[in-house]
């Protein structure tokens, strides 16, 4: 096959527009086919939505423990103002790279594929592994389904690298997410007849101060002082209902999330708002309830093999904890050890001129390479 540099997979990449929650068959097509040249065994797997993949590779054998490389081929939508270029349109600016997802994380994945030739050529000990997501942007929702199939695709992998932006210094832990959709139906009318409607709006209320109660209580801990802040969190983020101030508003519904420090399983830090949804049913309120995504916190202690080996191929220190969430709290909940490192910066993602930076780039080349010498020993 004809080499391809880091930049060169990066514009193709970044020329998908795979916006979370859309069908991805042409992003998955163009890697599956990248990586076949290049001597891997590829499984595209389809999803339950069925218009999106998971996509898994494997080069060296496949039947010894290895190492996987683990990153998400979605992006969010490109809305924000501000654009300088067009986002799904790769820009060159003395050494930096602009568009959608250079920092999160198709920098990442066009690091792994520029990589993976070279790699392959030579006779691996161990194998090495991609699993590429969709939809991680949602709640990481495609994940599950791939580590899901990890049994039936290769031994029992070493590590996991999720290589989400991290500047290329590994970090060992993050908080664990759920979010949460509640939609409450009253019944609608007239708003000077109050006595003859149920408000959905109002009876909202109960769900949103419990939630407001809940978020202050948590900030008494308990405490993990890796975390910003440290301790678990829980917010609501939306709230839609009501036609105009003159029609009692038939329905209403709240999204909202909490964020878990580690040992804290977020979903459980939602429950007593999905417990007042029983009273509510009791006073005439249809509810529903809905857990729109979840996943657990990353914990990988100091001294794991995992965690000296990124050590060792980045040369700096990895730092103990991040606020934000990714898929390597999974594949710990799984078995497999995970822990992140990628270029770029979080602080760049799902903004306007997103962009990755040369120096980025070629340092995770480096460790890429790295790990893959490990691997042919």
């Amino acid at each position: 096959m004809i080499a391809m540099t880091a930049e060169q997979i990066l514009e193709k990449l970044v020329g998908f527009p795979s916006v979370v929650g859309t069908p991805n068959h042409e992003i998955v097509g163009w890697i599956a086919d990248y990586l076949e040249g290049a001597g891997a065994k590829v499984v595209v797997l389809t999803g339950p939505e069925g218009d999106r993949s998971n996509l898994f590779a494997t080069i060296g054998p496949a039947d010894r423990p290895g190492y996987l490389l683990s990153g998400h081929m979605d992006v969010v939508a490109a809305t924000e103002p501000g654009w300088a270029s067009d986002p799904f349109r790769l820009q060159r600016n003395g050494g930096r790279l602009t568009g959608r997802g250079t920092s999160d994380m198709k920098g990442f994945l066009a690091c792994v594929l520029a990589t993976l030739p070279a790699i392959a050529a030579r006779p691996l000990a161990r194998p090495l592994h991609l699993a590429f997501s969709y939809d991680e942007e949602a709640g990481c929702r495609g994940a599950p389904h791939l580590i899901a199939r990890l049994p039936d695709l290769c031994a029992k992998p070493e590590g996991c690298i999720i290589g989400e932006p991290s500047g290329m210094r590994a970090i060992r832990a993050h908080k664990g997410k759920a979010a949460a959709r509640v939609v409450l139906g009253g019944r609608a009318g007239h708003s000077s007849r109050p006595d003859l409607g149920l408000n959905a709006i109002h009876a909202m209320a109960d769900i949103l101060n419990e939630a407001v109660m809940t978020a202050k209580r948590l900030t008494g801990g308990p405490f993990d002082n890796n975390f910003e802040p440290p301790y678990s969190s829980l917010q609501i983020g939306t709230i839609h209902g009501g036609q105009a101030v003159n029609v009692i508003p038939e329905e209403c519904t709240v999204e909202l999330e909490a964020r878990a420090i580690a040992g804290v399983d977020p979903t459980e830090l939602l429950a007593g708002i999905e417990g007042r949804l029983d009273a509510l049913k009791e006073r005439g309120f249809a509810a529903r309830w809905e857990i729109m995504s979840s996943y657990p916190a990353l914990s990988l202690a100091a001294d794991a093999p995992l965690a000296l080996l990124l050590e060792e191929v980045t040369g700096q220190t990895p730092l103990a904890a991040v606020s934000y969430g990714t898929e390597a709290g999974l594949y710990q909940a799984a078995g497999t050890e995970a822990i992140i490192c990628g270029p770029g910066d979080i602080g760049r993602a799902h903004k306007a001129n997103e962009f990755i930076e040369d120096d980025e780039l070629c340092a995770c080349v480096r460790m890429i390479e790295a790990l893959g010498e490990r691997l042919a020993r």
